[in-house]
């Protein structure tokens, strides 16, 4: 009972979020107009700049800012106990993550469709511009480094899965097609869509797709198909596969938490969850090597919580196809609660999930409850033996360790939310393999459509970057998409323990505060914006401070204790770098607060005229 009281507290805690702390920001603070003119009417080239229907692009803001950040997020910070994971999931979502995603939408959208780097140029300083595009460009290449090798880790672990999320593909394109080329409808071809998608998940578990072991490491072949399809992806205009693919792919993913939460409700009611023997509420056996959960919590749950990539997706995409400014509480902030429900969703899997039954990872034998848990969280470190049983050395003489907060890696994460997740659907009477499969789709459609918007972002910052830099080949499409993959392909391909790929792994806990730290320095803007306009910013200054100081201090001691000791030079490289450029974007924002507030920035130049484009996707008349 626990457990369903948790689930239905934090829905309707998120419910009441929306219609009354969002309904003040969209009024009294930000002040929405359905009147006023948008980016999508005033930039429309029915390329990047589509008018398109709330729903249509809910569908895509969704399932862009979701990935599987609220869930392997989730699942690995559960490590510490599920209490601590809730409460900043709940309370992050509704005053911190859905206000900081708010405001660099609108600021976006009274911007014309600018990202939230290029706006700070002029509502910080201009040097603040490229500070900000730099580290944009940083995290985003961790981003796509990070999601190319989740996807592929999933292709490999559930090749159930590879069917139904590569078919999505052709399929999105034609409805593409039948909507903006020949003005077809959009809601039955979508739902006939989605039974294609859910046929292909049942024929995956029928015939999975595995790729033949001479081809060699399947990670690495995953990887570059991916980065290829995002090329592609990134190019196209957003009509003819983000947008379709994004609606087909929020139905499928909408679905498919039905179903787990609905598994849910009927394994709590009937007696086969118990949180409370599970998992501890707050964990206290813990390795000695673990990370402490101040500040590392607040870096470890990002998506779910508050994540620094959703002002990307909201100023860069999102904003480029609102056509009504008032859609904006609905797609910024809705759509924040509804991932904060998901992350809520991950956590009871991870617990009261696993605690249903899970194999032992050697022997086979089913598991429950907290022996189940203990299974897949308690790594304790423990010597390292050989094939003759005796202690392995180090070079140094000292005895070699295994287990410990090191061992908890990401495919084996987001595999306790995937077995977690089929258990209570297995409680709606779904067979066990195929509740499987549904969970593993569900986890690579939402780190793909995350994928490709991340590489079409990323576009953006090259381009932007050209043209503040005056590198003309930066400013074009092809060259500047290029750039975004073979960055991101070739930190994802950094070699490790098994080979090429296994490497950018330890990408996560750098992810993890350079994510948070733009989170900070997008609260900046916000506040920046609100204080030259003479409006109130305390609900905007004190998350920026959280969400500056938690993922610095964390990053620091990432640097201190970690990076350095073990003399891992990309990290220690790429922390240091963004670290420092945060540093020197709060000192540029420290010189110049005492002149802006009550100054207006500078207006952006007049439009020329325009031609009438064509009609939008989800859009009439």
């Amino acid at each position: 009972m626990l457990t369903l009281l948790i689930a239905a507290g934090s829905f309707f805690g998120f419910f009441v979020a929306y219609h009354t702390y969002g309904k003040w920001l969209a009024k009294k603070i930000f002040g929405l107009d359905a009147a006023a003119d948008v980016p999508s009417q005033q930039l429309r080239d029915d390329i990047d700049f589509v008018p398109t229907r709330k729903e249509v692009i809910f569908g895509h803001h969704f399932t862009s800012i979701a990935g599987t950040g609220p869930i392997v997020g989730p699942a690995i910070a559960v490590f510490w106990g599920w209490l601590p994971a809730l409460l900043w999931v709940v309370l992050g979502s509704i005053f911190i993550g859905a206000v900081h995603d708010f405001g660099a939408l609108v600021i976006s959208l009274r911007n014309r469709g600018q990202t939230i780097g290029e706006v700070a140029g002029r509502i910080i300083a201009p040097r603040a511009k490229v500070l900000f595009l730099l580290v944009l460009f940083f995290a985003l290449t961790v981003v796509l480094a990070i999601f190319g090798l989740v996807i592929a880790s999933i292709f490999k672990l559930y090749p159930e899965s590879v069917l139904s999320v590569w078919i999505a593909m052709p399929v999105a394109v034609a409805i593409g097609f039948w909507v903006f080329r020949f003005g077809g409808s959009l809601l039955v071809p979508s739902l006939l869509a989605l039974g294609v998608l859910y046929g292909a998940v049942y024929l995956g578990t029928i015939y999975p797709v595995t790729l033949p072991e001479s081809w060699g490491n399947p990670i690495v072949i995953w990887t570059g198909i991916l980065f290829v399809y995002c090329f592609l992806a990134s190019v196209l205009p957003v009509w003819v596969l983000l947008q379709p693919r994004d609606f087909i792919n929020s139905h499928q993913l909408f679905l498919a938490m039905g179903l787990v939460v609905a598994g849910l409700g009927v394994a709590g009611l009937t007696g086969q969850l118990d949180l409370a023997a599970s998992a501890p509420a707050i964990a206290r056996d813990l390795p000695p090597d673990a990370p402490l959960i101040w500040p590392f919590l607040f870096i470890t749950i990002a998506c779910g919580a508050c994540s620094g990539f959703h002002c990307l997706v909201a100023s860069g995409t999102t904003s480029k196809q609102i056509a009504c400014e008032t859609d904006a509480q609905y797609v910024g902030y809705g759509s924040m609660l509804l991932e904060g429900a998901l992350a809520v969703v991950v956590i009871l899997a991870c617990c009261a999930g696993v605690g249903m039954g899970v194999p032992h990872p050697t022997t086979g034998e089913m598991l429950t409850g907290r022996a189940a848990w203990e299974s897949r969280y308690q790594a304790k470190i423990s010597p390292k033996l050989d094939a003759q049983g005796q202690p392995v050395l180090k070079a140094d003489g000292s005895p070699a360790t295994t287990g410990g907060w090191h061992n908890h890696r990401l495919p084996q994460k987001v595999g306790a939310f995937v077995e977690g997740g089929a258990n209570f659907l297995s409680a709606l009477s779904i067979p066990l393999q195929f509740g499987t499969a549904i969970i593993a789709v569900l986890v690579a459609s939402f780190a793909a459509t995350t994928l490709d918007t991340a590489t079409r972002l990323q576009r953006y910052v090259i381009q932007e970057l050209g043209a503040t830099l005056h590198i003309a080949p930066l400013r074009g499409k092809y060259v500047a998409t290029t750039v975004a993959v073979v960055a991101g392909g070739a930190i994802a391909m950094v070699p490790g323990p098994a080979g090429p790929g296994s490497g950018g792994l330890i990408l996560w806990p750098l992810f993890g505060a350079t994510n948070q730290l733009l989170a900070g320095l997008a609260f900046m803007v916000l506040v920046f914006f609100l204080a030259r306009r003479k409006m109130p910013i305390w609900f905007a200054a004190v998350p920026m401070v959280l969400m500056l100081v938690m993922p610095g201090w964390a990053m620091i001691h990432q640097i201190q204790h970690d990076f350095w000791p073990h003399r891992n030079w990309i990290l220690l490289s790429f922390g240091c770098i963004i670290l420092g450029l945060q540093v020197w974007m709060v000192v540029e924002a420290l010189i110049v607060w005492p002149k802006a507030k009550g100054v207006l920035e500078q207006e952006l130049p007049p439009l020329p005229a325009r031609a009438k484009p064509l009609v939008a996707l989800g859009k009439s008349g």
